[in-house]
């Protein structure tokens, strides 16, 4: 009998089971697929220094694809701004490689990752998750545990059984990852954002160029087809048209992605809720892999600490969420109001924002917004800066539908 079962072997649940084998717990992680990191859904487009903090970077030469200085923003009509940094502050990983090197880790740690096995249910007796009812290659197995991490992702399945409230689905956005097999008249050091409803709406579309010449691009929209939106994209963009008018896609894959913040409670008796299943996804961008790495170390010390007290109680492994909200609560609140306010934006205000980012010379200040993760906290470090302030001036009377303020005077 595993002391901890973790449910999932995505890139958070694995990490979880690395840090939980490195304290000494017995833990068992069951994935379905047959393949770590089999079907690949992110991007993998990663803040370097959040994984440096996480102990996994550097990573292996064949795991990086590609390192990035700096991003260039464009509207639907092709107006764009940029922000250049001096050394590279993100990078792209192979999200399958790089899972399987954190699943390698984890395995040498003494961590067991069951391939091929699917979670039907969840135990629970008198209150308590006990462990969980499997199928693993048509035959039902139950396997008991002293605590349950969920890491299934978006599916939110066992984590309803447990008694916890999923996610937001009205924020759920569908998105498209591909890869093409070539880019022209691309910086292959920048990382390239395209906003427009005709393109991306309720998100937006990206591409991050490899050394090879090749590419990764991808959007999310809120409503009909992201593969409809993407075809538009490659053909009928002012900018992305150009650049990949001779490209192929050569990989697709479609994954929703959560944008509503953090789930009320992830945590009861015997059960904690981690990564995508959690939301524990940044709202501005959809990336969730730092967020929910982070969280899936301080699940697994918590765990550890339950373990190490035996209780198993909700009044125990609370600690969990006292201490990842303390760690990224005032983030995700400020993405959030960042995403509610970027979505009342129509295609013509987000255009005339990206001109009044290159009229104040915005790129000099955010050249200090160095952590991608922590926005709020790193746009709190700015927000006195004259431009900063200007542009949230600006920002919010556009959001209130201002027609006649311009900053033609300011000082």
């Amino acid at each position: 009998m595993p002391e901890v079962i973790v449910v999932g072997g995505g890139v958070c649940g694995l990490f979880c089971s690395l840090v939980l084998a490195k304290l000494g717990v017995d833990v068992t992680v069951f994935e379905e697929h047959e393949r770590i990191g089999v079907p690949s859904h992110c991007a993998g487009h990663l803040s370097i220094r959040s994984l440096e903090k996480l102990g996994v970077y550097p990573l292996p030469r064949k795991i990086v694809e590609n390192e990035y200085r700096g991003a260039a923003f464009y509207s639907s009509t092709g107006r764009s701004f940029e922000v250049e940094f001096s050394s590279p502050v993100t990078c792209a990983v192979n999200r399958t490689l790089f899972d399987n090197q954190i699943a390698k880790r984890a395995a040498e740690a003494g961590a067991r990752i069951q391939l091929g096995t699917r979670v039907k249910a969840l135990i629970v007796e008198k209150g308590f998750a006990k462990g969980v009812i499997i199928n693993r290659y048509g035959k039902r197995e139950r396997e008991t545990a002293n605590v349950v991490i969920d890491a299934e992702g978006i599916s939110c399945r066992i984590l309803r059984q447990a008694g916890l409230r999923g996610l937001d689905a009205s924020m759920v956005v569908n998105g498209v990852s591909a890869e093409v097999d070539r880019a022209a008249d691309v910086n292959e050091e920048f990382v390239e954002v395209y906003f427009g409803a005709a393109y991306a709406p309720g998100f937006y579309a990206w591409l991050m160029p490899r050394k090879d010449g090749t590419a990764k691009i991808g959007l999310a929209a809120k409503r009909e087809n992201p593969n409809e939106f993407l075809e538009k994209l490659m053909r009928k963009h002012p900018v992305a048209s150009k650049k990949l008018s001779k490209a192929k896609i050569t990989r697709k894959a479609f994954h929703p992605i959560t944008l509503g913040g953090p789930i009320p409670k992830t945590f009861t008796n015997g059960f904690l809720a981690v990564g995508d299943a959690a939301s524990q996804v940044k709202p501005t961008t959809g990336g969730g892999v730092i967020l929910g790495m982070n969280c899936a170390r301080i699940a697994a010390e918590t765990a550890y600490k339950a373990l190490c007290n035996n209780d198993f109680s909700e009044t125990m492994l609370s600690e969990y969420e006292r201490k990842w909200r303390k760690l990224f609560g005032f983030d995700l609140w400020v993405m959030l109001q960042l995403r509610k306010a970027f979505e009342k934006l129509s295609d013509k205000q987000i255009d005339k924002l990206i001109l009044e980012c290159r009229k104040l010379e915005l790129q000099k200040p955010l050249r200090r917004f160095r952590d991608i993760d922590l926005q709020g906290t790193s746009l709190a470090k700015l927000l006195w800066h004259p431009s900063i302030l200007s542009f949230g001036l600006y920002l919010m009377l556009q959001i209130l539908g201002s027609k006649t303020f311009n900053f033609k005077n300011r000082t």
